[in-house]
């Protein structure tokens, strides 16, 4: 018996939902929110400044409840927070949730430059006490 691909891809979904222990992180929830390049949108468009629901999906080309979703999984993550005035909905921004991404990325590209550094150093002859490891420079 065949079963279709959209089965197994809802059969694999239930499946991580039900993984015990492994509650995502509230820095994992950021990068998932991030990854889909809508989100990145309206999470650019908010560091401007506040905008109301209307306004972030008028450039968008998918329906209302739709950019809702998408808000919903921002919220979740701590990206966004938003109010409701009367009959407007308005999304701000959360800079510290931001930040407390940005602060991973920049420890990581620290670690990496770092690690790259040394390991161009090595290569070009100096090994990792500075001096120079290559025997065509000694004098032997």
């Amino acid at each position: 018996m065949k079963v279709k691909h959209s089965l197994d891809y809802q059969l694999s979904v239930l499946i991580l939902k039900q993984v015990p222990n492994q509650l995502p992180s509230p820095l994992d929830q950021v990068f998932h929110a991030l990854a889909d390049p809508t989100r990145r949108g309206m999470v650019e468009r908010l560091v401007r400044g506040p905008a109301s629901v209307s306004e972030l999906s008028r450039p968008l080309e998918m329906s209302l409840p739709a950019v809702l979703q998408h808000l919903q999984v921002l919220e979740a993550s701590g990206l966004v927070r938003s109010e409701k005035a009367g009959r407007v909905r308005t999304c701000r921004i959360e800079p510290n949730t931001l930040r407390a991404a940005e602060a991973w990325v920049t420890g990581q590209r620290t670690a990496w430059e770092s690690r790259l550094d040394r390991l161009g150093d090595y290569l070009a002859g100096r090994g990792t006490d500075g001096q120079n490891t290559d025997d065509s420079q000694r004098g032997s």
